[in-house]
This record gives structure tokens, C-alpha cells and sequence, in this order.
């Protein structure tokens, strides 16, 4: 349903740690304008774990009316209880958003049956296109290739964001759904990789520093013009790793800030960015032609 560079949009915070809707919508428009294929609202690049419902409901709807259904915007709704990812899906399908990304529950450890069982109720619970997440370095869960193969059966679970930068991965999936089932990476080390083996796009950290150059590259790759992919994408490299030397979205505000795009307000238990990385990202940064 979607593909290209989707971008973890990061939520900008005032000083009093309220969301900055000034700056969210200066973000949006800054992303539209640069060939970003969809944003995605509320998801871990974007503290969902710290927004509370509320704020997280108005977060989705924001972004879904300043869009404007110019690109498809996908609400973060995922959750470790059933019941709370079916109620925020269910605000996310109210507000307009036009598909829900759903991590898989973090902290108590489903089985691979609990998985199944989580991700069909909330499917059948609410009617919209629903995009599982996958990201086992974050929630101690690692939903097998199996799993996702049965899931895919259901009809609103249109696709996978598969972080695990395991790119053996795609060719395991691909596999086990049909062909109109989509495979998003959520690795930007290995995405130029993992589009070329056969996935639709990525749900992108760097491409909230740098969302033109990400686009670019991944269209290439789309194309498959593997050279001129793996060309474009070679000066964000260090940028791709280095947005990971703390917790993301640790980071990438942190980035943001120095490129005057937000203010430094990040939420407990989060922190900024420790001052002895500042250097390792701003060449980062620097390399990547951002700053």
C-alpha cells in the first residue's frame, strides 16, 4: 500500500515538555516538500512511550489535518496490552490516519501464539490497514517469519516493518504472503540492502535529518538501479549509525536542534543527547551534508 521512504517522525516538545505543534507542522510541510512518501506519527521515534492516550490521539490527528491527505500518514498505535493498541487504532481509524504501525508488545515476553492471537484481535477489532512492527532489540519480542506468515492471511494486515537488520529475513517473509503483503525495513544501515532484495520502502530515522537525500536513495533503489542507490546512500552512512550512539530519539532531536528545527526538550526517562557524542554525530551530520 505504501512505499519509498516513510519517515519515524520525531514529536518536537517545548520547553515545559508540551508537544510544539508549531514546530510539528513546520516539520511536515519541510518533509512533504522534500519527496517523503508518508510520515508516520507517534511511533518510537516519536516518544509514543511517553505520550500519554490523549496526547497521543491528538498527536495523529494533527499531523492527519495538517497533511491533508497530500501523503499517507500511519499512526503509531501499538501497545503491550490488547486492549489499549485496539483503543488508540481505534482514535487512529476515527482521526482519518490511513494505516496503524503496531510494535509488537514490549516488556512481557508473548509467545509466538500470544503474538498471533494480540495482532489478529486488534485486526478484527478495528477496520483499518494495519502494519506489524517488528523490533526485538526494543521489545525483548521478536515475532518469527511464521508468525508474520499467518498474520498476513488476515485482510486489513497489509505489512511488516522488519528491524531486526537481519536482511536474510526478507527473502524468508516474502516466502510465506502473497505478493501484494509489503516489507518495510526499519534498519537504515541496511535499507538500500534490504529494498533491492525485494522490500517496498523503510520507516526511516534519518530521514528526519535528512529526508531528501533518503528519498532519493531509496527511489533509486525502488527502481533497481542498485549503483546509484548504494551511491546516494554512501554519505549518510555514518549518519545512519551514529543516530544509534544513545537510545533513538535521543539523537536525532538532538541533531534537529542543531540544525534549528525543534527545541531540546526530550521526556524523562529519556535524556539529551550526553555531550561526549556531540562530536561523533555532528560529523556525522557534516558528512551527510545536513549541516
Amino acid at each position: 500500500m505504501f512505499k519509498g521512504s516513510m519517515v519515524a517522525l520525531v514529536t518536537p516538545m517545548n520547553d515545559d515538555e508540551s508537544v510544539d505543534f508549531v514546530r510539528l507542522e513546520q516539520l511536515i510541510e519541510w518533509h512533504i516538500a522534500s519527496g517523503t512518501s508518508a510520515i508516520v506519527a507517534v511511533g518510537t521515534t516519536g516518544e509514543s512511550a511517553t505520550l500519554d492516550m490523549a496526547e497521543h490521539c491528538e498527536v495523529i490527528k494533527f499531523v492527519v489535518d495538517k497533511v491533508a491527505k497530500r501523503i499517507p500518514v500511519i499512526a503509531g498505535t501499538g501497545a503491550n496490552s490488547t486492549s489499549e493498541a485496539i483503543e488508540l487504532t481505534s482514535c487512529a481509524k476515527k482521526v482519518g490516519a490511513d494505516a496503524c504501525l503496531l510494535v509488537t508488545p514490549y516488556y512481557n515476553k508473548p509467545t509466538q501464539e500470544g503474538l498471533f492471537l494480540h495482532h489478529k484481535k486488534i485486526a478484527e477489532a478495528v477496520d483499518i490497514p494495519q502494519i506489524l512492527y517488528n523490533v526485538p532489540g526494543r521489545t525483548a519480542c521478536d515475532m518469527q517469519p511464521e508468525t508474520i506468515g499467518r498474520l498476513a492471511k488476515i485482510k486489513n494486515i497489509v505489512g511488516v516493518k522488519e528491524a531486526t537488520g537481519d536482511l536474510s529475513r526478507v527473502a524468508k517473509i516474502r516466502a510465506l504472503v502473497d505478493a501484494d503483503f509489503d516489507l518495510y525495513t526499519g534498519d537504515d544501515a541496511t535499507a538500500i540492502e534490504f529494498i533491492l532484495l525485494g522490500g517496498q520502502g523503510g520507516i526511516s530515522v534519518s530521514a528526519n535529518v535528512a529526508p531528501k537525500a533518503v528519498a532519493e536513495a531509496y527511489s533509486a533503489a525502488l527502481a533497481g538501479n542498485a549503483e546509484l542507490a548504494r551511491q546516494l546512500d554512501a554519505p549518510l552512512m555514518a549518519m545512519h549509525q551514529k543516530l544509534f550512539v544513545e537510545a533513538n530519539p535521543i539523537p536525532v532531536k538532538w541533531a534537529l536542534v542543531e540544525m534549528g528545527l525543534i527545541g531540546p526538550a526530550i521526556r524523562l526517562p529519556l535524556t539529551p543527547l550526553s555531550k561526549e557524542y556531540h562530536e561523533v554525530v555532528r560529523g556525522a551530520l557534516l558528512e551527510a551534508g545536513v549541516l
